[in-house]
């Protein structure tokens, strides 16, 4: 049976970001900003997920570097190490010997259907085992915490219906071992356009990436796809990248004001970008100097991590004597 602190006390939330590259808008609204504001909500585990990148990213000082990138990006914008608990993914090593006993009883037609994994392929990425079983690895990542609450974007709550479907299958087979948690989503930031329209995506190299200022931010922003519109004609806010993305860092009377010159015809697409790369820097100036404050000391984020792990393991331990104890490897 789950244990009975996770069970009735505070919902435990879990939610992992991949050290794939540098971090991006979509990375921040869709996953950091929320998961920061649910840690005062619970009993948040917050991981540097090493182990999912290893399916595209090949370069071992990359993943070093990008997995330090991230835990300071997440303390930059907001987490607290005295609330939540962060850590890397492969540190916990009950996280792969979870994910091994539920493989065993995950059938093979449930990972066929992943959306992503298809995606992934139809892009060029190779079809290893490793991205074939990515949403057992997920499972794992979240059971292995009793997870009540999962922050994801709207692309990944299929994989938590997976887990969810997962669970199930290990407590038919082998009693309560789990609770079933569910996704929480916030729907005005769950899928982040990026600079050509689709959802911002490395893999589609349209991202804004969290570290851009200056010259370099403008010139992205600049680069973000419009229609042939001149500046006297009116122009549909509802269907705009730029629009969309000064949502997410403009105050509400001044969307609503471009929303209306949008309309109204007489300003151009620069303009408007150039105002977008305006309330970026405004909006993202606390989160550079937090995080340019952290990383003068390197040292305290592995400490900080290290710190992070042993918590996740005394939680990750019990849960793994109760699921040996169920399947009979105890």
């Amino acid at each position: 049976m789950p244990d009975q602190q996770s069970s009735t006390d505070s919902t435990r939330i879990v939610s992992g970001i991949q050290p794939s590259g540098p971090l991006h808008l979509g990375n921040y609204f869709g996953m950091i900003r929320p998961a920061v504001a649910l840690q005062a909500q619970g009993e948040a585990f917050y991981f540097v997920a090493d182990l999912h990148a290893l399916t595209t990213v090949r370069a071992p000082g990359d993943l070093r570097r990008w997995s330090r990138r991230v835990a300071l990006d997440l303390l930059a914008a907001g987490l607290d190490p005295t609330r939540a608990v962060l850590f890397r993914q492969s540190d916990v090593p009950e996280v792969t010997a979870l994910a091994w006993i539920l493989s065993t009883i995950t059938p093979l037609g449930l990972l066929e259907r992943a959306h992503a994994y298809k995606d992934k392929v139809a892009r060029g990425l190779p079809a290893s085992h490793g991205l074939f079983a990515y949403p057992v690895l997920m499972a794992a990542d979240i059971l292995l915490f009793d997870a009540g609450l999962v922050p994801v974007g709207r692309d990944q709550t299929q994989h938590v219906e997976i887990t969810r479907d997962i669970a199930v299958k290990l407590n038919e087979a082998y009693g309560p071992v789990f609770k079933l948690p569910r996704a929480s989503i916030l729907d005005d930031v769950a899928v982040v356009p990026g600079t050509d329209g689709q959802k911002m995506s490395k893999s589609y190299g349209n991202t804004i990436e969290l570290d851009l200022d200056g010259d370099a931010l403008r010139k992205r922003v600049m680069g973000i796809v419009t229609d042939s519109a001149s500046v006297a004609d009116p122009k549909d806010p509802s269907s705009s990248t730029i629009v969309a993305l000064y949502r997410l860092v403009g105050s509400g009377s001044e969307v609503r004001q471009m929303e209306e010159e949008f309309r109204g015809g007489g300003t151009g697409y620069g303009q408007f970008k150039r105002r977008l790369v305006e309330a970026l820097e405004a909006y993202f100036a606390p989160f550079r100097a937090r995080r340019e404050s952290l990383a003068r000391d390197p040292g305290a984020i592995d400490r900080l991590l290290q710190d992070g792990a042993e918590r996740a393991r005394a939680v990750a331990g019990r849960t793994m004597a109760r699921v040996r104890l169920a399947v009979g490897i105890d």
